[in-house]
């Protein structure tokens, strides 16, 4: 019986495994860039991100790439997007940090 348990367990284990595998694997995608086609390899986290960072813009999926295609500082597409998603965030996280840092101290004990 307790066998069969084990058993159990590893194939759970093996398939959550599997899952983030899958989660976390790197897809080839075909996108258009100054009119011509190309293809880009990235995880699913940074292209969901690059897709929301281009809704939250008003732009297109296609013209956000364009533009970080024409002001990448690498060869390598896939890479310059990973990086512009990566400062995005970052310049999010310390523009909350500034923003934070402004509020004046909250009084814990009611003013009388």
């Amino acid at each position: 019986m307790q066998n069969h348990n084990i058993a159990i367990d590893r194939e759970g284990a093996d398939s959550h495994h599997q899952r983030g595998i899958k989660e976390f694997a790197v897809v080839k995608r075909s996108v258009v860039v100054g009119g011509h086609k190309t293809s880009v390899s990235l995880e699913d986290a940074f292209w969901t991100s690059l897709k929301d960072i281009a809704t939250r813009r008003g732009l297109t999926l296609s013209t956000q790439i364009d533009a970080i295609d024409r002001n990448r500082r690498t060869s390598n597409l896939s890479s310059a997007i990973r990086l512009f998603v990566l400062d995005h965030f970052r310049a999010r996280a310390v523009t909350s940090m500034f923003i934070g840092e402004r509020l004046p101290p909250q009084n814990i004990a009611p003013a009388r």
